[in-house]
């Protein structure tokens, strides 16, 4: 089985919070977000990872690549390329400072109106 977790990583969930505008429209600021941390990244996948300054981001893993030093890395970028930090100004990220995959959002919920919201009344026309 082809695992790409780090040596003796143990799965576990947990919470983050977006914060900034890097991940529009997909992600907004303040969304709660489900992640597996220590899980095996695809390209696609959001993540959450730290680059080498010790800030922690929210992006999205685009292609796998070698660091400088020749160890496995992520490409990642946002999704709003114009707002945010991501590898086109720091780099690739070590693949070990990938921390986990984003599953969901869990809050806020972006409900859809349904059809009967919508509805002009025969009594309400202007």
């Amino acid at each position: 089985m082809d695992d790409r977790r780090q040596p003796g990583a143990h799965k576990r969930i947990g919470f983050a919070v977006v914060r900034g505008r890097s991940m529009e429209p997909r992600l907004r600021d303040g969304d709660r977000l489900l992640v597996s941390y220590g899980a095996r990244v695809r390209a696609g996948d959001v993540v959450v990872a730290r680059f080498a300054d010790g800030t922690v981001a929210v992006k999205r893993a685009v292609e796998e690549r070698a660091t400088r030093t020749g160890a496995p890395g992520w490409w990642l970028l946002s999704d709003n390329q114009a707002a945010g930090i991501d590898s086109r100004h720091r780099g690739v990220v070590p693949a070990t400072e990938v921390l986990g995959v984003v599953r969901r959002r869990v809050w806020p919920w972006r409900r859809r109106v349904w059809p009967w919201r919508r509805r002009v009344w025969p009594w309400r026309r202007r």
